[in-house]
């Protein structure tokens, strides 16, 4: 089984980005994100103190002296509270509150336009209008040229007193295309005219020192000193992390021992290694993957018992690889970054890029304190900092200044404290203070309960619904005595995932034989799906039946035209079930459907039972779940009910529960595995090129299908969501038809606030992922 960490990487990029509009509405870009939705269906978002130091802090210093403190619970804060260099879901709830994104989005995750004179859109029933910071024009052009008009208001000042303007609109799209921007934001992705050609031309540090090797004699770009000291972190550090990978692969069984660095580096991603490589050529390998960005190569170490490349690696050294310097010939400022007067940019983008909307909605940080006034002067192509240079800007990551709700005064101890800005456009808060303070996941609901908390996040249970329910006196509605609840669904889906290339007849993935084997599987398993889902989350989870999360804008309803249960028509077409059935007709039905689409593939059916396997495929499968070793998954009870269904018609279905996570992913991300149990994780733009094209870096389910990925093609060459609605649509029901992926469930998530000490009138009503009560802070309450 080979071990892949390269995908943590992308994990953590991913995960980043995908908190668009959650909380307080960070910059989104597409992408999604994969778990193992084990241990209640949760996914960690980072580690936690201890109860005893949040209750502490809540109880003393946080409140003393001043009843009009909110207080909320987070999970530990990484402390880069910069609206450009945030990544952990923590900090960008920081962000969000003193510095809201250029673009907001509604309920559902679709962009609002017009910002500025607000815009009215129903959501369950109720039209609710949302403002913004500025408003969004979008111009298709005959020659395939998109104009993206951003406009400002004219009355938003920073926290400073300074007046925004354009041009601190200007230098934050410069920062984030700057060549050595590492931030999460991936405005620079897009088809920017002239970006290509600005961001050229430029290496970092430790880029060009890696490409020149070690004996280079060449100095006129950097120093023989800065040389010497680059490969002696390479030849120290670098040698130590790489090795602590072996060692990991070693403690895992993937490797002989600790000299045995190719066999490790291939259950690593990194199969191209001589068999004679060294710790230290795993290393130049990691570097040469990452483009030598030493904080992008941390996700290598993760996992390992090794100690971070940070504290492995000197300082200055580390720093390399956020400097750059010029190896050729480029253009000192990006064409399609039009200044058209001083509240209002023109971006030019070569294509339509139906994402591009949301890598629009960044942060606007103030020249004046993240750049410098001197070195701005739009016509001679200064832009508030020397190109590839971020020192200054990176300067202030812990210390924000922005124009939001909140201004920031100060982290320590675990505590982030905020004050209301009484020069928000949007009306200075109620609440005068808001701290936020790590919180360990046990004391999430316990500080509520106790009065040391006034919100939080806790991850949402029947058996913390129960802890709620004993808190509140036994009363078991939403809004209890003690504890008010507000419940909505996780930005993302659990589904069991087929690879086309282990399950299949003959060889060939795209057969209708081979689509007939996988749905057959799918059938039977789908039966099982209520029941599991019910015993597991009750009343906070529901079956789903595409494959996106409910969430989305882009998401079939049921009263939509052709909206169909999962795999409930047999091979023929028909209806599996009808009204009426009990639960054990339905599982027999289940059964008989399933035999004949087996049977379609080729499978000899005899008497009720598979008796042979066509050429290719098997009459014993084995599914990867990550259920703790001890079955505590949401699809637990859905396999191990279907294996005993297929055991009754003559398949062997192997249940394996997989403790380790990462070893979870590695089955299935180095295309080993043949069916497995996981939870996607979605972003605001439901964009399928990442999971589904055939050239997508997650299609785990190796589906391969030219209508398919020209489907997803033109959604993303579109900007009309209607038309894009119809055309995802259409790719899932290929999807479905291929048989690569059941969907399963939509969980529930949930905020608790102190019914005491909250004014629960003052909460934002309708709560989504993309909207939450930090979205209308300004307005809350407290009693």
């Amino acid at each position: 089984m080979k071990l892949s960490k390269r995908f943590m990487a992308l994990f953590l990029a991913a995960a980043m980005t995908s908190s668009m509009f959650a909380a307080c509405s960070s910059p989104a870009a597409s992408g999604d994100t994969n778990s193992a939705e084990s241990t209640s269906g949760t996914e960690s978002t980072g580690e936690s103190t201890t109860g005893d130091s949040a209750a502490a802090d809540a109880s003393g210093e946080t409140r003393s002296g001043d009843s009009n403190t909110l207080v909320a619970a987070s999970n530990h804060f990484e402390g880069k509270f910069s609206p450009f260099f945030a990544q952990s879901a923590e900090d960008i709830d920081i962000v969000g509150l003193v510095t809201p994104p250029i673009l907001q989005a509604d309920r559902e995750g679709s962009i609002i336009y017009n910002g500025i004179e607000g815009e009215t859109r129903n959501y369950n029933g109720t039209d609710y209008t949302y403002y913004g910071l500025g408003n969004l024009a979008v111009t298709e052009n005959e020659d395939g040229s998109v104009y993206y008009d951003i406009t400002i208001r004219d009355d938003i000042t920073f926290a400073d007193g300074t007046p925004m303007t354009i041009d601190d609109v200007i230098f934050s799209i410069y920062v984030l295309c700057d060549p050595t921007y590492d931030g999460s934001i991936t405005l620079y992705s897009q088809p920017i005219l002239g970006l290509e050609e600005y961001r050229e031309g430029m290496s970092l540090l430790s880029a060009a020192i890696a490409a020149a090797g070690e004996d280079n004699t060449d100095f006129s770009l950097w120093t023989e000193e800065q040389q010497t000291a680059f490969w002696d972190a390479v030849n120290d550090g670098g040698v130590k992390f790489a090795q602590a990978i072996v060692d990991a692969c070693v403690a895992q069984g993937l490797a002989e021992d600790s000299s045995d660095v190719a066999t490790a580096a291939a259950n690593w991603a990194y199969p191209d290694l001589a068999a004679d490589a060294t710790a230290k050529d795993f290393f130049m390998a990691i570097g040469d993957a990452y483009g030598w960005n030493f904080t992008a190569m941390e996700a290598e170490g993760s996992g390992t018992e090794g100690t971070a490349l940070s504290d492995l690696i000197p300082e200055d050294v580390y720093n390399y690889s956020t400097e750059g310097v010029s190896t050729g010939s480029s253009v000192d400022y990006i064409e399609g970054v039009q200044r058209v007067d001083d509240y209002t940019v023109r971006i030019v983008a070569t294509e339509v890029a139906a994402n591009m909307v949301y890598q629009l909605g960044f942060y606007v940080g103030s020249l004046n304190y993240y750049g410098d006034p001197a070195k701005y002067d739009y016509d001679a192509h200064q832009f508030g900092f020397d190109k590839g240079d971020l020192s200054t800007v990176r300067a202030k990551t812990t210390e924000p200044l922005g124009y939001g709700p909140y201004t920031f005064s100060d982290y320590s101890n675990g505590t982030v404290y905020l004050d209301a800005n009484p020069s928000y456009f949007m009306g200075e808060p109620k609440i005068a203070h808001v701290n936020f303070i790590e919180t360990s996941e046990d004391d999430k609901t316990t500080g509520v309960a106790s009065g040391t908390i006034d919100i939080s996040e806790p991850s949402y249970s029947t058996e913390v619904r129960n802890q709620i329910t004993d808190y509140n006196g036994g009363d078991d509605s939403f809004d209890g005595s003690v504890i008010t609840m507000r419940l909505y669904d996780f930005l993302g889906y659990g589904y069991m995932g087929i690879s086309a290339d282990n399950v299949n007849v003959a060889g060939d993935p795209s057969s209708e034989a081979s689509k007939d084997l996988r749905k057959g599987i799918n059938t039977l398993m789908a039966v099982y799906r209520d029941e599991a889902i019910n015993s597991y989350y009750g009343d906070t989870a529901t079956v789903i039946n595409y494959p996106i999360s409910d969430t989305s804008w882009a998401a079939p309803r049921v009263t939509d035209d052709g909206y169909q249960v999962a795999y409930s028509v047999d091979v023929n077409g028909n209806p599996i079930y009808t009204e009426g059935m009990s639960t054990e007709e339905r599982y027999e039905a289940a059964k008989q459907a399933a035999l004949g689409f087996f049977e379609a593939a080729g499978y000899t059916v005899t008497d009720g039972k598979l008796t042979a396997a066509p050429e290719g495929a098997k009459l014993e499968y084995e599914v990867n779940i990550g259920a703790m070793g001890n079955g505590d998954h949401p699809a637990f009870m859905m396999l191990t009910n279907a294996a005993d269904a297929f055991a009754e018609i003559g398949m062997t279905l192997t249940v394996t529960d997989i403790s380790n996570a990462a070893d979870l992913y590695a089955t299935y991300q180095s295309g080993v595995a043949e069916m497995w149990c996981a939870a996607w994780g979605a972003t605001a733009d439901p964009d399928m090129y990442q999971l589904y094209h055939s050239l997508g870096s997650t299609n785990y389910y190796k589906i391969n299908d030219a209508d398919l990925d020209e489907m997803i093609l033109a959604a993303r060459q579109s900007t009309d969501q209607t038309y894009r609605r119809g055309l995802y649509k259409a790719a899932m029901d290929i999807i479905m038809d291929w048989g690569v992926e059941l969907p399963i469930y939509q969980r529930s998530e949930c905020y608790i606030f102190s019914t005491e000490r909250v004014n629960t009138s003052t909460i934002a009503p309708d709560m989504t992922p993309y909207w939450g009560w930090m979205n209308e802070i300004e307005t809350l309450e407290l009693n």
